[in-house]
This record gives C-alpha cells, structure tokens and sequence, in this order.
C-alpha cells in the first residue's frame, strides 16, 4: 500500500492543495481517484454518494480531471481534436444517433465553440491533438472537462512546463470553476501553484497527510519542514 490512513475533504467552492515532495503518494491518489489505480480499500463519497471512479459514476456525480501529462493520461495523440474533446459525451445524445451511430457533425461544431472559447491554437478541429503544443492540448482537456457543471475537478501539476500565456489561462479557469461551486483538488509540485491558488493547503508524507493549514495562515518555511520529513505530523 502506497496511501495510508489518508483522510481528505474538499468542500464546494473550495480549492485544496495537496504539496508534497514528489513520490510521497501524490500520483497514486490522483490515479485512485482518476479510476487509473484500484482502491483496496476505503471508501470515496462525492455529495455524500458513494463514489467509485469508473464512465457511470464520473458522468453521474460530475468528476472531473485535469491530469498530468495529458498526452499521456487524458489523450490519444493521433485522433482529432473534435474526437479528444468529446470523450466525455461520445456515446449519448446529441452526438449519438441510436445508440451507437456517431453524429460527427455535432462533435465538429461542439469542438469548434471550445475552440474559440478557450482560445485552442489548432490548424483545425480535425487536427490531430498531438501536433498541438502543450498549453493548447491542456485548454482542449480543460474545454471537455468543463463543458458542462462540473461538481469536482481534480487538477494535477495543470501547469507543467507550460508558458505564461498557458499558466495565466489555466489558472484562471481553475479559478472560475471554484467560483462556480466546484469543489476543486489541486495536486501540485510547484509549491507557489499552491499558494497562488488554494484556499486551504495539506501536506503528503509517505502517503500520510501529515499538515493541514488555511492558505491565509500558511507558512511556506513550515510547509517546506513537513515536504522534507522535519515537521510533526497533525
């Protein structure tokens, strides 16, 4: 087992930052939660529901992910920017006729709003996702994950080795999405992400929350002890 006695809340309109030094537990509580990493045991409650990270539940209880690497875990690099965007409503109505015949008129068109919207550098719609730089494939994940009322987001390093321009927008729509009741969980290595954006901070420890503190009242020095290992665990 990688987690341990992990006890976390995350209230609507409220962003929490999980800091940490990396390989302390972090991705794998992304993974748990993503559906990526069974849970042995324990249990996840979203809106005091029992929550279990599979396609009924993520669409049902509104989850949402911004992971890490999306390329890699939120992706397929060699299918369109329309097909990547509409992943999350692929199989249901208006983009399915009957069940299973896709409408690709209506993913096109859906695509081509978020593109404006969220200002998605791409040659078109039809553009496969990988030929597009890392801040424009992150605003495409950001346009599917929240097309629609999103009750949880849960963002992991969402700015990663992006550009300003990519950061500032990411930012700020994570930002939005707290503002508009969503209960967000910000998993970052960057510990001024942290500051800049939660309004409560916890720290992981060999997959233990070992500090939790209000963002307001947070001390970096005091959070940098607890990521080392030198402070005292809550």
């Amino acid at each position: 087992p990688v987690l341990e006695g992990l006890s976390l809340s995350v209230h609507p309109g409220e962003i929490v930052g999980v800091a940490g030094v990396s390989g302390n537990g972090q991705d794998e509580l992304v993974e748990v939660l993503a559906g990526q990493r069974l849970l042995k045991s324990g249990t996840l409650i979203v809106n005091g529901k029992s929550y279990l990270p599979t396609r009924e539940h993520i669409r049902e209880q509104r989850v949402r992910l911004l992971p890490e690497a999306p390329l890699k875990n939120a992706c397929v690099a060699h299918m369109s920017v329309a097909e990547n965007i509409a992943f999350r409503n692929f199989d249901i109505a208006p983009y399915t006729r009957g069940g299973w015949l896709l409408s690709k008129g209506k993913m096109r068109r859906r695509a081509e709003q978020a593109i404006r919207e969220y200002r998605i550098k791409t040659p078109s719609c039809e553009a496969p996702i990988g030929a597009l730089s890392g801040g424009n494939v992150q605003r495409a994940v950001l346009a599917r994950e929240l097309s629609d009322k999103c009750n949880v987001l849960i963002a992991a390093n969402p700015c990663f080795g992006l550009d300003f321009a990519a950061v500032a927008e990411i930012r700020s729509r994570i930002l939005a999405a707290r503002e508009a009741g969503t209960a967000v969980l910000l998993v970052s290595a960057d510990l001024d992400e942290i500051f800049a954006l939660a309004d409560r901070i916890v720290v992981m420890s060999e997959g233990r929350i070992v500090h939790e503190s209000d963002a307001k009242n947070a001390n970096m020095t005091q959070i940098g002890e607890y990521m080392a290992g030198h402070g005292h665990a809550a």
